[in-house]
């Protein structure tokens, strides 16, 4: 059975929408009061904004909150190639085209973390602050790993019934996750009707042409400030990762850790995220940032 707070936050209205950067439409859902400060929520690697469905109302007593789908996924365009440096395009695109009062803050999970550094980094004048949310920056972010091992997206099956394909949805990288009512919300909204069947909804050729980029001078010179998250039990992000980001920032960044979640955190400890979220937020609205020196 669904909780309350789930069907509360799923029955909550939302506008979608759509704007267009460097020539693909790039889908967005938007929740909360115009004219409260901004929040860009940013999905992991072959997921959508619909990953934030039933958290972004959680935020909306005091943000307007707005989650995108990169391009390559969900019901934004795809593109011939995906460099990080245009997905950050799209992010800083997408807040802007929100008007909000002032700037917003980004918080990404996965590769939408690693996205959000890349965005605190080139456009951090534009941007309050960023979350980052279980993203390593030390090693291949988990989908492309995943992807090079040639498991995680390869060419797109069809199948024959909408449960069909539900049936085969997994999380990479693999976890479980006591949520099944959650899991199974992003799984119906992984998927679109082709023809023949049901199909995923992104690009299989998502991290093809992918290089890692230097992850570590990006978080280094973010023009924003930072505050990473990490599942305490993250098989990605493991303590010595989140260390390791930690003294890149000068050790001048929150760092917080969710008791018993993994990598997909949003998923299977959702309140708690939204707990330490709300903390996060609450403090960067009552505190000057630090500033590095150049």
């Amino acid at each position: 059975m669904r909780p309350a707070w789930f069907e509360r936050a799923l029955a909550e209205r939302y506008d979608e929408g759509s704007v267009t950067c460097d020539g693909a439409r790039i889908h967005h859902l938007r929740w909360g009061t115009r004219g409260n400060p901004g929040v860009v929520l940013v999905h992991g690697g072959g997921a959508h904004a619909h990953w934030w469905a039933f958290l972004a109302p959680l935020l909306t007593s005091s943000y307007d909150v707005v989650a995108l789908d990169l391009s390559g996924h969900g019901d934004s365009d795809r593109r011939a190639t995906y460099p990080r440096e245009t997905w950050a395009k799209e992010i800083i695109a997408v807040g802007d085209a929100m008007q909000f009062p002032s700037p917003p803050i980004v918080i990404g999970h996965s590769l939408g973390g690693l996205i959000a550094i890349i965005a605190a980094s080139l456009y951090g004048d534009r941007l309050a602050g960023a979350i980052i949310v279980d993203s390593p920056v030390h090693k291949p972010n988990p989908e492309t790993d995943a992807a090079r091992r040639g498991y995680s997206f390869g060419p797109l099956k069809i199948y024959p019934t909408e449960e069909a394909a539900l049936a085969r949805f997994k999380l990479i990288p693999e976890q479980p996750c006591e949520n099944d009512y959650i899991v199974d919300y992003v799984a119906r909204h992984s998927m679109r009707e082709v023809e023949g069947g049901w199909s995923w909804k992104f690009d299989p050729n998502l991290f093809t042409s992918v290089t890692q980029d230097q992850m570590s001078d990006h978080l280094a010179h973010a023009k924003c400030r930072l505050a990473l998250l990490r599942g305490e039990l993250s098989a990605v992000v493991p303590r010595e990762t989140s260390e390791y980001m930690f003294e890149l920032l000068d050790r001048n960044a929150p760092l917080v850790e969710i008791p018993q979640a993994r990598h997909h955190l949003i998923l299977d400890q959702p309140l708690a995220f939204i707990a330490a979220t709300r903390a996060l937020l609450a403090d960067w609205e009552h505190s000057t940032p630090h500033r590095r020196p150049a």
